[in-house]
């Protein structure tokens, strides 16, 4: 097969496709978003007639890809390591019912949060589900990984994780494509009860991935992205986890590294090689992206009197990405102090584009609030979230997805009066909606501004689950008619805009202000085909 130039996400879109996947569901989150964009774009995907969707969250979109499994073709659902968060209640229960069609949840953590609110690690969750885990070291493991992953979720009827960083999956690399793999047939499971979690049949599939654990401990010990290399000299020997393996050998310039390693990209961990290199070795250092999930666990097995050391004994940084300096700084190679370069040009901050409609959305609401004093603005995750930063200084908190209804609804109840809540269009249908209900329900006096710009803006662009529903959303949750007001967000209208937020903002109970225009980068986009595509007919 041919060779392409991929970005890790891309990699694993196209071995998806070669794979015989029949859908990938997802909402939209860096680092993980490309995957899915690169398989809508894709004309062989197309061909093939392959689903792709955007999910109103990444629960729903995890959901739709077990549902597709459950009729035995083969599904991927990507998300970011906080959209895990979202989808662990089906992720930790499809671990029970397990599988039909293959089944991989493709997560992409974010060490050093480039654009997320922490740096967590989902290979605890993976391990939380007892399944098996693959983090490839480089974007040729990466597309392998999705072959051998859904061959190991049939071989087992168990989802598979494979978890990526930042920093591989916006990196390009060559990639030699495997032979195209035919769609499953539709084939319902054999039995026909092992979706249903009752507790009977719950307690039968739990002890059913127990019993697995022994085989899935086997494939680690097996499989050829687990390696043994050895060392002459014994010092130190070194356990390399997906991507950390590249920092390595990025240190040794011929490949050659004279210690003893373990590189590591299948879970659970191979315990055969890590007892070799235990026994060969003074001393162990663990090098790991994310949190010390694997020197913790060797301090608990492998805690026999000599030095283990890694992220919890400060010989790596406990916090952000490892990089080819600090993993060579932890082996004591001598690193060169970084230049002193003067700055030349004044380091600007994130701001939100020029034409964004959330600027006159919060000139209105800062000038409306005024009177009130500061500390009353709850907001959420998305473009928006850079209205905390000068000169708007507007919103006072983003904690997840959703949150702010929920947080202005909790202070209000408290006695903050006003309370307000600032919510994406996208964000609100993610997880905004349950809150809102919450806010009906007790008739808690907040004001939700939810900005409608008709997209997705912060990933890119992609479609809003609450385009053109967002009205009938609120009245259907149970909001005052008299209270859902649509605003144009212009500077032309700021004193109209200003006159209604603060009429809402006085109203003591629930009531929702609409900002609506058109993302500007979108509408730009927009108008560039249209362009484009009158040309083309003339």
């Amino acid at each position: 097969m041919h060779t392409l130039l991929l970005l890790g996400d891309e990699a694993i879109a196209q071995a998806g496709i070669d794979a015989g996947m029949s859908g990938i569901f997802a909402y939209p989150g860096t680092p993980s978003t490309e995957i899915t964009e690169y398989v809508r774009n894709s004309g062989e995907a197309i061909k093939k007639g392959i689903t792709a969707k955007w999910a109103a969250n990444e629960k729903t979109a995890a959901e739709q890809a077990l549902g597709m499994s459950y009729a035995g073709k083969r599904a991927i659902t990507a998300m970011k390591h906080v959209g895990l968060n979202v989808a662990a209640d089906v992720f930790l229960n499809a671990s029970i019912t397990g599988a039909n069609g293959g089944l991989i949840f493709v997560v992409a953590d974010d060490p050093s949060m480039h654009s997320s609110q922490n740096e967590q690690d989902s290979r605890v969750y993976g391990k939380f589900a007892m399944v098996p885990i693959l983090e490839p070291s480089n974007q040729q493991e990466a597309y392998d990984m999705v072959h051998e992953g859904f061959d190991i979720s049939e071989k087992f009827q168990v989802p598979v994780m494979l978890r990526i960083t930042t920093r591989l999956a916006h990196s390009r690399a060559a990639v030699v494509r495997k032979q195209e793999r035919a769609q499953n047939q539709f084939k319902l499971p054999d039995d026909l009860k092992q979706f249903i979690l009752l507790p009977a049949i719950a307690r039968k599939r739990y002890q059913k991935l127990l019993d697995n654990q022994d085989a899935f401990q086997e494939l680690a010990e097996q499989s050829p992205f687990n390696q043994y290399f050895p060392g002459e000299d014994r010092s130190v020997g070194i356990i390399a986890c997906g991507l950390a393996f590249n920092y390595l050998m990025e240190n040794y310039p011929d490949r050659k590294v004279p210690h003893p390693v373990v590189k590591v990209s299948q879970y659970p961990l191979p315990h055969n090689h890590i007892e070799k290199l235990y026994e060969e070795s003074y001393r162990i250092i663990v090098l790991e992206e994310g949190y010390p999930v694997v020197e913790e666990i060797l301090k608990g097995f492998m805690n026999q009197g000599k030095e283990i050391n890694g992220r919890l004994d400060g010989s790596l940084p406990r916090t952000g990405e490892l990089n080819p300096g600090i993993v060579g700084k932890a082996l004591g190679f001598q690193q060169e102090e970084p230049a002193d370069i003067p700055d030349l040009v004044t380091r600007r901050p994130p701001s939100l584009c020029k034409g964004c409609p959330h600027v006159d959305s919060f000139l209105g609401l800062n000038e409306a609030i005024a009177e009130y004093g500061k500390g009353r603005v709850f907001s959420d995750i998305g473009c928006y979230t850079l209205s905390a930063l000068p000169p708007y200084e507007s919103i006072n908190t983003c904690v997840d997805m959703g949150a702010s209804i929920t947080m202005a609804k909790g202070a209000a109840d408290a006695g903050m009066q006003p309370a307000v809540a600032v919510i994406g269009d996208s964000t609100f249908a993610h997880s905004g909606m349950t809150g809102l209900l919450d806010a009906v329900n007790d008739k808690s006096n907040i004001t939700v501004v939810i900005l409608d710009n008709a997209t997705t803006g912060m990933t890119g662009g992609q479609p809003s689950a609450a385009f053109e529903k967002i009205e009938d959303i609120c009245r259907g949750l149970g909001v005052e008619e008299n209270h859902i007001r649509v605003i144009k967000p212009l500077r032309k209208q700021h004193e109209e805009n200003t006159r209604i937020f603060k009429e809402e903002l006085a109203y003591e109970g629930v009531s929702v202000i609409i900002p609506r225009r058109e993302c500007i980068v979108t509408l730009n986009k927009r108008m560039r085909q249209k362009y484009k595509d009158k040309n083309k007919s003339t």
